[in-house]
Order: C-alpha cells, then sequence, then structure tokens
C-alpha cells in the first residue's frame, strides 16, 4: 500500500434493528488493535480500526447515528450515512436474516445499487442450520450471493472478512514504509467551520478543486489533492469543519467529526487553521487537542491575517499560546488563503515538521547527551533511547517505578528540543525502572 494511499474503509449500513452495531463489535473483536473510540460523539461508537490477516482497515457503523424513530426512511439513512459512503471501499448491506424482506428493504438495495461501489449483502441472525434455507429469497434484492452470519455469535465473520479484505493493499515491511513515507507527506487541514480551509487547500495545490463558499460547513466530507514539488509528494486533506461535540447536533455533522478526527489519525502533519479576525476560541483548543492527542507534528496558521484590525503579530501569538499551551512546540505562521500569502513559507515548514517527526537520534548521542544534564537529587536517570517516531518517542531509564514528575519530563523535552531540534512535534517520553 502506498503511503499516500488512504486506508481501506468498510462501511456498515441497514435499517434499524438488523444487527449493524453487533457485526460493528464482531468485525473488531479480538482485532482491536487500534480503536477510535469518539466518546461523546453519539452514543453508540461508529467508528473503529480492525485488523484482518495483517490487513488493517476502518470500520464506519452507521447504527448509531440515526435520530428518530420517524426518520428511518432509506433515502434518509442514505442521506446520513453519504459521508462514510463517498469514501467506503467495501459496503456492508445487513439485513435481518429472520424476518420477510420490507419495502424499505427494496428501496435501500435500489439507492445502493447506483453508487457502483463492492458490496455484500450480510444477512445476519443466521445461527441455526434451518434459516439458511431461508437464503434465496435474499437473491431477488439483486445484490449477488447473500452472506449468512451471526454477528452476535461471530458465525461466518471470519469468512466474509477473508471476502471483504481479499481486494485491500498488504502492509508494506517496516524497510519499505519508511522508504515511501521519506517522499510522502500527508497534510490534514483542520479548523472550526468557515475559518478558510477549502481555501488554503487551493492556495496550497494552485487549484480550485474544493467548493468554497461563505456559509459555514460548506465541506461535508474530505476533499484532497496529491501535488510534487521536487522529490517530495504532498497529500492534503481538507477535513469537514469540526464543531464542539455537544453542538454537533445534525447527524452528518456527527459523522464528520468522526471522519476528521480519522484523517488527523492518519496525518503526518495537521494545518490547525485559525480566523485571525476572530482571534483563538475554546472550540479552537478542542480541534487542537484532537491533533495533539493523536501525536501528529502540528503547524498553526493563521489565516485571513489581511483582514483583521489586530496587526500585531507578536500579541496575537502569545495570546494563541495562552490559549493553546499544550502546542507550545508548534510553530506559528500568518497567512491569507485568499490572497495567497504565507503558502511559500507553509509548505517548507511542513517539510521541516515532518522531518523533525521522522528524526532518530541514535542511543550513543542520547547518553552523551543524558551525561550534561542535572536532574537533582530526587531520580537518577541511566539511559536513553529512542523507541519510535512519528511523534519521536524516547524511553528513559531510572531509579524510580512509575510515571517522572511533570517537571522533569517537561525539563528533558525542553533539553531534546534544544538540542535536537524537534520543531513542530510533539515528544514522546516513556519511563522504565531499569
Amino acid at each position: 500500500m502506498a503511503a499516500d494511499e488512504p486506508q481501506p474503509t468498510v462501511v456498515i449500513v441497514g435499517r434499524p434493528n438488523v444487527g449493524k452495531s453487533t457485526l460493528f463489535n464482531a468485525i473488531l473483536g479480538d482485532r482491536r488493535s487500534i480503536v477510535g473510540d469518539e466518546p461523546g460523539i453519539t452514543r453508540d461508537r461508529i467508528y473503529g480500526e480492525a485488523e484482518y490477516r495483517d490487513k488493517r482497515f476502518g470500520v464506519v457503523d452507521t447504527g448509531g447515528i440515526v435520530p428518530h424513530d420517524d426518520a428511518f426512511i432509506p433515502a434518509q439513512i442514505l442521506s446520513q450515512a453519504q459521508v462514510a459512503l463517498d469514501s467506503a471501499w467495501h459496503i456492508l448491506y445487513v439485513i435481518d436474516g429472520r424476518t420477510e424482506i420490507t419495502a424499505a428493504d427494496r428501496d435501500l438495495a435500489r439507492l445502493l445499487r447506483p453508487l457502483n461501489k463492492p458490496l455484500t449483502l450480510v444477512v445476519n441472525k443466521i445461527d441455526v442450520r434451518a434459516r439458511e434455507d431461508l437464503l434465496p429469497e435474499f437473491y431477488s434484492l439483486g445484490l449477488g450471493d447473500p452472506w449468512p452470519v451471526s454477528a452476535e455469535h461471530k458465525i461466518g465473520i471470519d469468512e466474509l472478512l477473508e471476502h471483504v479484505t481479499a481486494p485491500f493493499p498488504k502492509p508494506y515491511s517496516e524497510d519499505e514504509k519508511s522508504a515511501e513515507a521519506a517522499r510522502r507527506i500527508k497534510v490534514a487541514i483542520i479548523g472550526r467551520p468557515n475559518v478558510g480551509k477549502s481555501t488554503m487547500l487551493n492556495a496550497l495545490v494552485g487549484s480550485e478543486r474544493a467548493i468554497v463558499s461563505p456559509v459555514a460547513g460548506t465541506t461535508r466530507d474530505a476533499v484532497d489533492e496529491t501535488i510534487r514539488e521536487g522529490n517530495t509528494t504532498y497529500r492534503f486533506v481538507d477535513t469537514a469543519g469540526i464543531r464542539r461535540k455537544g453542538k454537533t447536533k445534525e447527524v452528518t455533522e456527527k459523522l464528520s467529526v468522526v471522519m476528521a478526527r480519522r484523517h488527523i489519525r492518519m496525518a503526518n502533519v495537521v494545518l490547525l487553521m485559525l480566523d485571525a479576525t476572530e482571534g483563538v476560541v475554546g472550540s479552537d483548543a478542542t480541534i487542537a487537542g484532537y491533533a495533539h492527542e493523536e501525536g501528529r507534528a502540528v503547524i498553526i496558521v493563521v489565516n485571513k491575517w489581511d483582514a483583521t484590525e489586530a496587526k500585531s503579530k507578536r500579541a496575537f501569538t502569545e495570546a494563541a499560546r495562552d490559549q493553546l499551551k499544550f502546542l507550545d512546540y508548534a510553530p506559528v505562521i500568518f497567512a491569507s488563503a485568499k490572497k495567497g500569502e504565507g503558502i511559500r513559507r507553509i509548505m517548507s515548514t511542513i517539510r521541516r515538521s515532518f522531518d523533525a517527526a521522522s528524526q532518530r537520534v541514535t542511543t550513543g548521542e542520547l547518553n552523551r547527551f543524558v551525561q550534561t544534564l542535572h536532574f537533582g537529587h530526587d531520580i537518577r536517570v541511566y539511559y536513553i533511547t529512542q523507541a519510535s517516531i512519528r511523534p519521536p518517542t524516547f524511553v528513559v531509564f531510572t531509579d524510580k517505578a512509575g510515571k517522572v514528575h511533570f517537571s522533569i519530563e517537561r525539563f528533558l523535552i525542553n533539553r531534546l528540543r534544544e538540542k535536537f531540534g524537534f520543531e513542530g512535534t510533539p515528544i514522546v517520553i516513556e519511563t522504565k525502572r531499569r
């Protein structure tokens, strides 16, 4: 799988109470290497990441996003799932094998067929041999061979996953990954609605691919563009505007938040867009927290600087730093996407931040560095080694059990930055008792 290729996504659709969420949980099952829990967005978890025979893929359950009992008509189910369906590699249409096919089942099948996506009709609740006799009836939906499963009893799940993931790309070896990734940088553009993300995407790639409108929330789904400069390929993803979870009432917007967080998780570098005319607001910190939690390199882009009356960059930077204290490592760039100002600086900072997040320091260098530090009498640091990159993660061996005090961790991170750089990327410190 090429490093800039999006991760495969499997989307589960169907009428309510046919077992979509049960199937979702069965697919994640023990293969739940990374689970994308999105607390507070919906009552149920609706996005997770699963693995089958070393192939990783995202799973979206549209079951938890139907708002009211009177909204169960197929067209509405489909429109609510549209954000996920647009990026689906495979659709699982789940139907209840214990009941007769309803008019709503046929309507939904009719609406799914023109999407021209790989689609499997999953007949759920087939947990005894007698019920398999009912399967021929489901051919009448015109969706090919029905796949009998019992999500509750985990019957037929392996066979289903083997069928679904067969065309998914195989993972590269670590060496191939690093060689491939060195030439490709995935950049997610995030921020509140109407801060200018789509205009920025257009300015960065030099085209009018994204729909730009002054109406907040025009970009419901992620829009992506790939460009090449020299030996570096950039893949920019303009995510849907993220609102505070409590205010995301529309079902499609709730799913947009989930999908935007998924794109953050898959990015190497995140551009956090702020609106210069509005300053830093509470929801900016919430959105910034998503990128920080995922350990991504972050660049703060203050857009619409040409339209603001406050012309002190230092004052704005101090205010932003004060409200986004956890992003003290993120460079701040003032820009105007509309006028194309600051674009070259953004591009060069993306490269530097990606290189910093990918930087490896040898154990020998780290241990020579440790010998120059003075931690005081309450802790003894024996040696440090770098465990991984993106984000740079260091394991510190000490004479204490458990996590070191915050002040020591902060001191160590600051000294690492002074010595080795790491501009624009968080640094993770893990401690072990020798």
